[in-house]
């Protein structure tokens, strides 16, 4: 009899079940909308149409929606019947957020709410027969600019080579003539050809060509089966390579570029592949504009929503078409891998940046480090002339030294015995430089090197490293680095900028878009810079820089810095210097002797000028 009593009780006090209320369901079916979840709606719709999975996948189709969330509001509730108001955000492909207030209405039937569909649960206005759509234009896209303001790119003709699979006889073939012609990778060919969703009978792009270069290779191409070609509009610069890699493509975006660039994009669109045109696209492309619309079946139209598209923004630069054009075509018949760089002594402005080669993305001008070499003779010298040591300071150049326990030689065994201070730079001895920073005190030479920007971020406007100056973890760590080996680095824009401050007096930051002029900067040390000056013209005058006499008022200083692993070791080919008011360094990677290599490259671009 307990027991039995116990059983009764427990079911008396067991709480009644909690009504599921409109609101609970407005929240499930819009969490299955935006989730796409097509099943889990039909399942909370009272009497849903046939068509109902049907009409949500034509609204999302039509309208491009890409994603869906949404917010509930405010309940109105009677009855048997009530509203849900509710806030949706619809992600538009290529045209970005279209907020929509919508309402859902509800009827409860066998004590449970149930959502009454209708087309209007789609968009308030919408009725049976309906049907949605959109337009979209985008802006004309705005121009890269140089330092006076007048435009770098602009639209112009190019053929796009490329080849059609199923016409392909021989892949070596084709790899070999586009190798051959045009320098394209055959494994780049390769990966074109074997990416997903490549079809047999579609036309595959392989390079843009402009017309005069269409022109030569299309004897040697067109015979090649599965090679064909085609024409379109594209944003060129002035001439073949003009900043390539400074600069940038412009092309069809990419499934990658799609999915970083956001919902305002979609595919098909013109878009920038690299460099500035990458870099600011959004700022270039300016906003597309766009209508969301409703037409009736009796071919009214009404206009849902509106997006205010916006003009792109120019980006002005500070390179100079006729410096850039004198780097280009100082560059021309290097075949090492090389760059250029100038800028104006005064501001920090860049120049000119030329990259070899073309084909490799690789812009070494700017993200290239390497180390200095003799080059940064210039920094360690200023150490030297702010401690008092003269020009013509008594200075020995003995064939080797050693340092800390690590012996130093000279390039190609020199020697100069007893000499000036003058003499030991313009002729780059290393023997008489480590022995010289051996005797500076601790921090002297990474002052100088902060001096000179080493360690020093600044922005330029594209991706750039600038240079670093380990503290030296020792002696003969330390003979290496004020003869710009061990752990120093550099890419050439940052030596340039050494050069620069040579000149000036002031190292500044340098930069490539005019925005970002006023970055950091920094004086040499008091009284070093008429010296410097001295020192850097002597290289040219009677030091390892004088395959450049020729060219007046030209001063500098030559580098080979060695690299890697072997017997010799591989060195780098460097020149910086300035002249009337421009410096610029060039490098040519594993080119060898500064002074053979990199010197006449040097002498071409100041000459130029």
């Amino acid at each position: 009899m307990a027991l039995m009593l116990a059983s009764c009780v427990s079911v008396r006090g067991r709480p009644a079940p909690v009504e599921t209320g409109p609101l609970d369901v407005a929240r499930d079916y819009l969490r299955a909308w935006g989730e796409g979840d097509l099943a889990a709606m039909r399942r909370a719709v009272v009497e849903p149409p046939a068509d109902l999975e049907a009409q949500h996948q034509r609204f999302r189709d039509e309208l491009r929606i890409i994603a869906s969330r949404f917010e509930p509001g405010r309940v109105e509730r009677g009855e048997d019947s009530a509203l849900v108001t509710f806030r949706a955000l619809h992600v538009l492909r290529g045209l970005g957020e279209w907020e929509v207030d919508g309402v859902l209405r509800f009827v409860r039937r066998e004590g449970r709410w149930w959502v009454r569909w209708s087309p209007a649960v789609l968009h308030p206005e919408a009725r049976e027969g309906d049907r949605f759509s959109r337009t979209r234009t985008r802006p004309a896209r705005a121009r890269l600019l140089d330092g006076r303001g007048h435009p770098l790119t602009g639209e112009g003709e190019v053929i796009t080579i490329g080849v059609e699979p199923r016409r392909i006889q021989s892949r070596a073939a084709v790899a070999s003539a586009l190798q051959a012609r045009l320098g394209v990778d055959p494994v780049r060919l390769d990966k074109t050809l074997n990416a997903p969703g490549v079809s047999p009978e579609h036309f595959v792009p392989i390079i843009d060509v402009r017309p005069a270069l269409y022109q030569q290779v299309r004897p040697a191409l067109a015979p090649v089966p599965g090679i064909f070609f085609r024409r379109k509009s594209a944003w060129l610069t002035p001439e073949e390579g003009f900043a390539a890699h400074t600069l940038g493509r412009v092309g069809e975006v990419t499934a990658e570029l799609l999915e970083r660039l956001g919902p305002t994009y979609q595919p098909g669109d013109t878009v920038g592949l690299s460099g500035l045109e990458l870099a600011h696209e959004p700022r270039l492309a300016g906003l597309p504009s766009g209508e969301v619309r409703l037409t009736r079946p009796s071919g009214e139209v009404r206009v849902l929503g509106r997006f205010e598209g916006a003009p792109g923004t120019p980006v002005r630069t500070t390179l100079l078409p006729e410096v850039q054009s004198a780097a280009e075509a100082a560059l021309d018949g290097v075949a090492q891998p090389a760059a250029l760089v100038a800028v104006d002594t005064r501001t920090g402005a860049i120049l000119a940046l030329a990259s070899r080669p073309l084909e490799q993305p690789l812009n070494r001008a700017l993200t290239g480090r390497y180390p200095p070499g003799s080059t940064f003779k210039v920094v360690t010298s200023e150490a030297l002339l702010a401690r008092g040591m003269g020009v013509d300071a008594a200075v020995s150049c003995p064939p080797t030294a050693t340092v800390g326990g690590k012996t130093f030689r000279n390039f190609e065994g020199e020697a100069f015995g007893n000499s000036r201070l003058r003499q030991v730079f313009a002729h780059s001895c290393n023997t008489a430089f480590v022995t010289l920073a051996a005797g500076l005190g601790p921090g002297v030479l990474e002052d100088a090197a902060h001096r000179f920007g080493f360690d020093v971020p600044y922005n330029v406007g594209l991706p750039s490293p600038g240079a670093s100056f380990p503290v030296p973890r020792d002696d003969a760590e330390r003979a290496a680095a004020a003869i710009g080996q061990g752990r120093v680095l550099a890419t050439p824009l940052h030596m340039a900028s050494v050069a620069a401050a040579a000149e000036s007096g002031r190292w500044r930051s340098p930069y490539l878009l005019t925005e970002l002029s006023g970055g950091p900067s920094a004086p040499l040390a008091p009284g070093t810079r008429a010296p410097l000056q001295a020192l850097m013209r002597a290289v040219v005058t009677e030091g390892s820089g004088r395959s450049a006499v020729g060219v007046t008022g030209l001063a500098g200083k030559t580098g080979t810095a060695e690299f890697g692993t072997g017997s010799p070791l591989p060195t780098h080919a460097w020149f910086i210097g300035f002249r009337q008011g421009i410096a610029f360094a060039v490098l040519v990677e594993g080119g060898g002797v500064g002074g053979r290599v990199a010197v006449p490259i040097a002498a071409r671009f100041a000459a130029a000028l």
